[in-house]
């Protein structure tokens, strides 16, 4: 019994020492500043090829990038802005939006060249009313 405890043990130490190297890396850069008027950066860099940076006015506004490699070998890079308009990112891993259909432009550019054809509805109990 005594044996296969130190077999069991030996066996673990050996395959820690084969995990992932990922989790030995190091931070090679780490930068933060905040000033008075709510103005702040950081910014890191890691041994294993991720870094990362951001500043930013308090939480009004802020642009920043990051970047690593997949586990497929692909170099990954975001660049992003955040303000009162959302979340705006920029890569060329993200996935694009299909183009807009023709029939959907044509007739949003006939909705605008006929503004006086829209009618204005208010929803009542069980049927639409024209608003007066």
């Amino acid at each position: 019994m005594f044996k296969f405890v130190v077999l069991a043990v030996v066996i673990g130490l050996a395959s820690a020492q084969h995990g992932n190297p990922e989790a030995l890396a190091e931070i090679r850069s780490f930068g933060s500043d905040i000033s008075p008027d709510g103005s702040y950066q950081w910014s890191f860099d890691t041994s294993n090829g991720i870094a990362a940076q951001e500043q930013g006015v308090g939480s009004v506004k802020a642009a920043g990038a990051s970047s690593y490699t997949s586990p497929e070998g692909i170099p990954i890079q975001l660049t992003y802005t955040a303000d009162e308009n959302g979340f705006h990112p920029e890569g060329a891993h993200l996935p694009v939006p299909p183009p807009i259909p023709e029939a959907i432009i044509r007739s949003l550019q006939w909705n605008a060249a006929h503004p006086e054809e829209e009618r204005e509805y208010i929803q009542g109990p069980g049927a639409a009313y024209k608003r007066s």
